[in-house]
């Protein structure tokens, strides 16, 4: 009798094991353990120099882990079984040089940009680009340089190249540096409606605590290895986030110096 095996579906977009990374011989983050869900829309955080961009990067691929283990949609970063569903926007995304005129839809067509600079996904049709451009509420400006947009215009052309690869998983690193307040709502919103309306899971950078805290489902708190994990109305207040970074007061509650020199006595 001929033996029928099951494959178990996966359950989850991104599963991280036991990841370490060094760079230039220093450990930048280590242990991280971490998976994200279909349809999830998840903040990381932390301070500069915190590992943040280096666990993004590791997790795609771009940089090599020290140690640990990584699989999106069940693949290793960078396989084939993955082209396609990935879209990822780096912090340089949106700053193009001046001098590379690209309209908002040659941008959102144009399928060979480099993954350091911009994201994965190659041929774009021109539904799937029509529909992109229409999801991030560009189609005013379509026909227009990219030069000539605001920072959250621009932040919105470059979403919209990650979705006309139709990627299901979407990574961004600080989309909302250099973008003012009416953007960053406006990105926020967008980022919202395609994580419950579009199915998309959503992996996002900011070092903006409060509008983050307000949009993602779930928030991570990174300083080399990973202090908090969990919802975001859970997020610890700025005296409790004091302690785990291990930042002691200063100051007493009546405004007088804590004396240090005494402890330990």
């Amino acid at each position: 009798m001929q033996s029928i095996t099951i494959t178990a579906p996966v359950t989850h977009v991104l599963d991280v094991q036991n990841l370490s990374v060094s760079r230039s011989g220093k450990l930048i983050i280590r242990d991280i353990n971490l998976s994200i869900k279909k349809g999830e829309f998840v903040g990381l955080v932390g301070p500069n120099g915190s590992g943040k961009t280096t666990l993004i990067l590791a997790t795609l691929g771009i940089l090599k882990a020290q140690s640990g283990h990584v699989s999106i949609y069940g693949h290793p970063p960078m396989s084939r079984g993955l082209n396609g569903k990935i879209g990822w926007v780096s912090q340089a995304a949106a700053n193009l040089p001046k001098e590379i005129r690209l309209t908002v839809r040659e941008l959102v067509r144009l399928g060979t940009l480099n993954s350091g600079n911009l994201f994965w996904g190659f041929g774009a049709g021109k539904e799937s680009v029509d529909k992109a451009i229409k999801m991030v509420g560009l189609e005013a400006v379509e026909h227009v340089d990219i030069a000539r947009l605001s920072g959250g215009q621009r932040q919105r052309a470059v979403i919209a190249r990650a979705l006309a690869s139709n990627a299901d998983f979407i990574l961004l690193d600080e989309p909302l540096v250099g973008v003012d307040r009416d953007s960053r709502n406006s990105l926020l919103k967008l980022l919202d409606l395609l994580c419950h309306n579009e199915g998309k899971t959503i992996f996002m950078i900011s070092h903006d605590l409060t509008a983050i805290r307000q949009t993602a489902h779930r928030m991570i708190y990174l300083e080399e290895s990973i202090r908090f994990d969990g919802p975001s109305e859970d997020f610890p207040d700025l005296d409790k986030l004091a302690g785990l970074r291990g930042i002691e007061p200063v100051h007493k509650p009546d405004g007088t110096h804590h004396d240090h020199s005494k402890e330990g006595e």
